[in-house]
Order: structure tokens, then sequence, then C-alpha cells
């Protein structure tokens, strides 16, 4: 299809709990996710690195539960203000800005059918805090884990972005990819636009010969003359 033809749409995440690929690299994560409202404390921390699926997750739980989502900058007074009403999603908790927030915000966590979901890239006890209560509660706070994608994860998220284009894309060029690109999903992303802009341009499917040429150019670990 000529680039004149091909539409070019801008894609938000819908984060579709069905959507997000399942593997051992994420199960006991998803486990302790569902578990809510009968968390401990009624506080989850849900930790990983970047690119790992976090916020897809709580995300899919933020719209599951009417969890009210919130950013680190946020000022404590709202942040207790809509405690108070359902429960409260805080992304990026480790560099909240407002400690005495995430203070109240655990300490009001276990009510009947709250709930407090925090995301972050290391594990709460790492935390930096000046506050000696909050580090207590830091230290106590219920962890899920999540590992970097595996094969599984990265191939079903590849699918999944492929589709999205309206690109059906082969096993060969899928595990192609998988075996090339960082285990990332922001990576993934990057990789899919990146082969659906080549293909745009020269005029030509997208396959694994355009996905080796691509990656020819933007070297990554590992031979890239390798044969599946």
């Amino acid at each position: 299809m000529s680039a004149q033809l091909r539409l070019k749409l801008d894609r938000q995440p819908t984060y579709r709990r069905e959507d997000f690929i399942l593997s051992p690299a994420n199960a006991a994560a998803v486990d302790a996710l569902d578990r809510w409202p009968a968390w401990h404390g009624g506080t989850l921390a849900l930790v990983g690195p970047p690119g790992s699926g976090k916020t897809h997750l709580a995300r899919s739980w933020a719209k599951r539960t009417g969890a009210i989502a919130f950013e680190p900058s946020i000022q404590g007074a709202v942040l207790d203000a809509a405690a108070a009403a359902s429960p409260v999603l805080v992304e990026d908790a480790d560099r909240l800005e407002d400690p005495e927030a995430l203070f109240h915000l655990i300490n009001i966590a276990g009510r009947t059918q709250g709930g407090l979901l925090l995301t972050a890239r290391s594990l709460p006890a790492s935390w930096e805090t000046a506050l000696p209560d909050l580090k207590s509660r830091l230290n106590a706070l219920p962890v899920a884990e999540l590992a970097a994608p595996d094969d599984v994860v990265l191939t079903g998220v590849l699918r999944n972005l492929f589709r999205d284009r309206n690109i059906r894309a082969s096993d060969e060029l899928l595990a192609y990819l998988v075996r090339r690109i960082d285990r990332s999903i922001p990576e993934a992303q990057r990789m899919v636009a990146r082969l659906d802009d080549a293909a745009d341009h020269q005029g030509r499917p997208v396959s694994r010969s355009l996905a080796r040429q691509i990656l020819e150019i933007e070297p990554t670990d590992g031979d890239l003359f390798d044969d599946l």
C-alpha cells in the first residue's frame, strides 16, 4: 500500500486487562493484584523495571475498581479527600513529592472496600524518606514484583501492537524480534512503529527481512545474522 493511502492514527493506550499477557514473569504479581480488596492493610506495592507492565496492570485495576489515579506531584490534601471516597492509585510512588500524603494514604487504606495501589521501580523498603513513621510503613508494605518481559510476554505484546496497526505479523518475524530487541514494552512499541514506518516508505510488507535491515542500522546485542 502506498504511503498516500496508509491511514495513520494516534493510538492512545487502553490498558485493557484482556490485552495483558500472562506468563511466569508476572503471574504472581497478577494474582496478588486480583486479591483486592483483601490486601493486608489495604495496600499493595506493584514493583518492576521500566517496561514490565506496571502501568498496564495498575490502570486496568483502577478502571475495574473505580480508583482515582494520581501523579507523584499531587498535594496531600487532595489525596486525602479523594481517598475518603474510593480506592486510590499512585504511580511512581517512589518519587512522590509529598511523603506526608503517602503516609496518610497508607494509614487510611485499610478501610472496607478501600485500597491503595502504589507502583514503583524499586522496593518500598529502599525508598528514601525523612519520616520515621513512613519508613516503618514502607518496610511492612505487601509487595508484588514484576520481572522484565519474558519470551511469552514480549511475543504477545508485539503481536498485539502489530494487530493494532492492522499488520499480521508472522511467527518467524515475532521470534526474530524477541531474540534481538531490548526486553521492555516501550522498546517493543518503538520497534513496531519503526517497522510500520519503514514498510510504508519502502512500499514493502512488514517482514523478517525488513526487521533485519532496521536492526543492522540500529544494532542491538547479539548476532544479527543468526538464522532462526
